[in-house]
């Protein structure tokens, strides 16, 4: 694993740990703190009663958008032994809280990243986007110390006929300005990423014609403060893209960031289709089909008069939106869960080896369940007509369990729930629910706001409305096993199974 006090470094934190927890499970019992519920179950019932578990995101909360208290703070501080899922599924501020808050003594594990030498299969997040303009984002890859560093991209430099702006749109409507060069170019025109994240913004320009944009990154670490590089971006605006630059990549569609390479300390074009491309070489097209209107509210008066012309690459999917490039959602497949309790059983068994053979015997016996629920869940899903096998649900979150159980992703109202649909995103989804004919589409009960959509979007094709349990368990039965069962059992039941 990467990250500081993870993975890579447990073997490292360990020797501290022993120290400080010999004896633990003791009346109080090791003090385990975790991110979410489901992680917390799993913990609960390998560690038995020589733990105390404690989850940061309440029952029926989404990891996704949590914004940590100062009481979590607290608890966090208290821990013998922290889990995390991490691959981006948390607010990168929760992530920062366990970086920073999890004694220095106690080991602060990311389950997802740990998981794959146990067996655990990861799949790439795949994004598509039906935009006739490239949809240009930006992007952080490479190693760092620690997973809650930061990573600064600021605007260094603009040339060009009229003023650009950077922005991001949030699942509210509002603005959030990163770039702007109405006011000149300064230390405010910054945007900042998490390790491994990219994130979709929107580009305008006011008048037609060639722009340059420089960029730097820096990288904030534990302190320590590193350049990582520098490079000027091309935007043809209005113009012919091709008379800009002789021989250049032109982007005129897909999907593109530009991406700060920690490895590297250099700036690379990562484009979908053609990979890493260098920024002296590409030109972005913004062509004269992108003109929009500046909206007649007041967020948007930055970009001048209302009714105001001028050129917009949209960020195509509205809301925060920064993840990074695997799915998290791994314990979707059974066969993924049991990979994560082999490594909490094994960090357990290192903080406190006095409870080996309760960790190892609560360990075994869980995995069988597991290889049972496994099957089970095989089972009714298999029920399933083979045509009606189609998963419409209200985000990405299922990726895992269509890939384990013969399954297809037919849509979703969104990638992330942090994100907003988009007109064209809900005109889309009403297309394939009705050109697929499916029998059902499935919310996520703590979603409410894009579970509505979709509610609605179902109701008015007369399609029928199940549920589905992605980041959060049942209230009414919340374990992990109860939720897959009911998962199954949800699919067989509204897709036409016997189950």
């Amino acid at each position: 694993m990467r990250h500081h006090r993870t993975a890579a470094a447990l073997a490292a934190a360990l020797p501290l740990a022993l120290a400080a927890c010999t004896g633990a499970g003791g009346a109080d019992g090791l003090q385990v703190v975790v991110t979410t519920e489901i992680i917390k179950d799993w913990t609960e019932i390998v560690g038995g009663d020589r733990v105390e578990v404690e989850s940061i995101v309440p029952p029926g909360g989404d990891p996704h958008s949590y914004e940590p208290s100062p009481n979590d703070a607290a608890t966090v501080a208290r821990a013998d032994l922290a889990f995390t899922n991490h691959l981006l599924l948390e607010e990168h501020a929760l992530i920062k809280l366990f970086d920073s808050g999890v004694p220095e003594d106690a080991p602060n594990i990311a389950l997802a990243e740990n998981a794959e030498p146990y067996g655990a299969k990861l799949i790439p997040l795949v994004e598509d986007v039906g935009l006739d303009v490239v949809w240009l984002g930006f992007g952080v890859r490479g190693e760092t110390e620690t997973r809650s560093a930061e990573i600064d991209i600021r605007l260094t430099g603009a040339t060009g006929p009229g003023e650009a702006a950077m922005f991001l749109t949030d699942a509210f409507g509002t603005p959030e300005i990163y770039w702007n060069t109405a006011d000149g170019v300064d230390g405010s025109d910054v945007i900042t990423l998490p390790p491994e994240a990219h994130t979709h913004v929107n580009w305008t320009f006011t008048e037609p014609g060639v722009y340059e944009l420089t960029a730097a990154a820096t990288a904030r670490d534990d302190g320590a403060v590193t350049e990582v590089g520098e490079a000027a971006f091309t935007f043809a605006v209005g113009v012919n893209p091709r008379d800009v630059r002789e021989g250049a990549v032109v982007l005129d569609d897909g999907h593109t960031d530009l991406t700060a390479d920690l490895d590297t300390g250099a700036f690379v074009v990562r484009d979908d289709e053609r990979g890493d491309l260098d920024p002296a070489e590409v030109v972005v097209d913004v062509p004269t089909r992108s003109i929009e209107q500046v909206p007649d509210t007041e967020a948007f008066a930055f970009l001048g008069e209302p009714g105001r012309e001028l050129y917009q690459l949209p960020q195509a999917v509205l809301g925060k939106h920064v993840h990074g490039e695997i799915d998290p959602h791994l314990w979707q497949n059974v066969a993924n869960a049991k990979a994560y309790v082999e490594v909490i059983a094994n960090a357990l068994i290192e903080v406190d080896p006095e409870g080996r053979g309760t960790y190892e015997a609560n360990r075994d016996a869980y995995l069988a369940e597991l290889d049972a629920l496994d099957a089970e869940v095989a089972a009714a899903i298999d029920t399933i007509p083979e045509a009606d096998r189609q998963l419409i649900t209200t985000h990405d979150a299922f990726g895992y369990l269509a890939d384990r159980y013969g399954m297809q992703i037919a849509g979703f109202v969104v990638p992330n729930p942090a994100a907003e649909p988009s007109a064209k995103q809900v005109e889309q989804l009403t297309e394939t629910i009705a050109d697929l004919d499916v029998g059902a589409v499935f919310v996520e009960p703590n979603l409410r706001a894009r579970a509505d959509v979709l509610r609605q979007v179902a109701e008015d094709q007369g399609v029928r409305v199940c549920t589905l349990h992605g980041d959060a368990l049942p209230p009414e039965s919340p374990t992990y096993m109860d939720m897959m069962r009911q998962n199954a059992a949800e699919l067989s039941r509204c897709l036409g199974g016997t189950s």
